[in-house]
């Protein structure tokens, strides 16, 4: 039972990834196919998981990840800024600006974790919490070329806050995760700043892998 019981969490996990890929909704059909599953296997993960509330299915009978998932992403938020604070705070003593993780929410990215340099006499606050649409801003346009396999480092300016200058990366290697380290200052950057950046985004992907 214990072997049993374990192979059906597995598959239920894996179908769950399969749902968060991005691609849409599938038929309980071509979940079989892409699971290598049988019609019935399938069939009873999905009653499982639809009571629960983890997937959904529409009008068409296609099904996608449901709004039970958002209460298991909202408790992930602390962990993910436990986890990116030593990060972060590196970056901002090396680059003298403030630095932080932003993640993707739909279209909007939010700030979850930031950490102001110490010894700047003057530095960007950037309120945990704050929320701009992906296509402004260094931080969402790194998110966005993450969407489209591409792991480029952005630098912008004005588009959040006028006089300021960004410079982001996207966290890349977390198929679960959407999201980019990045530094905000008024002053002028460094050349190293995108390196560095590039380099703490790698460094918060290995701490979470």
């Amino acid at each position: 039972m214990a072997a049993e019981s374990a192979q059906t969490l597995e598959r239920g996990l894996r179908l769950l990834r399969l749902l968060a890929d991005g691609k849409g909704g599938r038929t309980p059909t071509e979940l079989s196919t892409e699971l290598s599953l049988s019609r019935p296997v399938v069939y009873r993960l999905l009653t499982t998981l639809l009571g629960e509330g983890f997937v959904r299915r529409d009008a068409e009978g296609r099904v996608h990840l449901g709004f039970g998932v958002l209460a298991l992403a909202q408790a992930v938020q602390p962990l993910l800024r436990a986890a990116a604070v030593p990060t972060l705070r590196r970056l901002a003593e090396q680059v003298g600006a403030t630095a932080h993780l932003t993640v993707a929410e739909g279209d909007d990215g939010l700030a979850v974790a930031v950490v102001e340099p110490s010894w700047t006499d003057m530095h960007v606050a950037y309120r945990e919490g704050s929320r701009h649409p992906l296509a402004r801003g260094a931080a969402g346009r790194a998110i966005l070329a993450l969407r489209e396999g591409r792991h480029d480092y952005f630098v912008t300016e004005g588009q959040l806050q006028e006089g300021a200058r960004g410079v982001a990366a996207p966290v890349t290697g977390l198929p679960w995760l959407e999201a980019s380290v990045g530094v905000v200052t008024f002053g002028p950057l460094e050349e190293s700043a995108g390196p560095r950046v590039v380099a703490a985004a790698a460094e918060l992907a290995a701490a979470l892998s």
